[in-house]
């Protein structure tokens, strides 16, 4: 199963209920190399699930000091096809490795 990292609303119980169908488990991680900026999000349904006007979004640095702090999730294929419909078009998948040394997904700016 793959792994999510989450540092913002899907983080959420109810985006994850609205969006997985379910509460997701997961355990705190970080992502090195990355910092975190605020994009404003104009999707309704988006904005109705999350409740945010505000998204957190992160950009790769290159810069070891920077860190951003989130949730590894263990999903399903099916799951990680739901958490890209969440996603508006200002985000990309990724895959990268984690603090923890583990790999996973990650949502980026584009």
């Amino acid at each position: 199963m793959p792994f999510l990292f989450s540092y913002g609303t899907l983080q959420n119980e109810q985006v994850q209920i609205e969006t997985f169908g379910r509460i997701l488990k997961g355990v705190e991680d970080a992502l090195p190399c990355y910092s975190l900026h605020f994009i404003e999000i104009k999707d309704t349904e988006v904005l109705r699930k999350s409740n945010q006007k505000y998204h957190p979004i992160i950009e790769f640095t290159n810069d070891a000091n920077d860190l951003v702090q989130g949730k590894l999730f263990e999903v399903s294929d099916g799951e990680i096809q739901k958490a890209d419909s969440y996603e508006v078009d200002d985000y990309k998948r990724i895959e990268v490795v984690f603090r923890s040394g583990k790999r996973g997904f990650v949502y980026v700016g584009k």
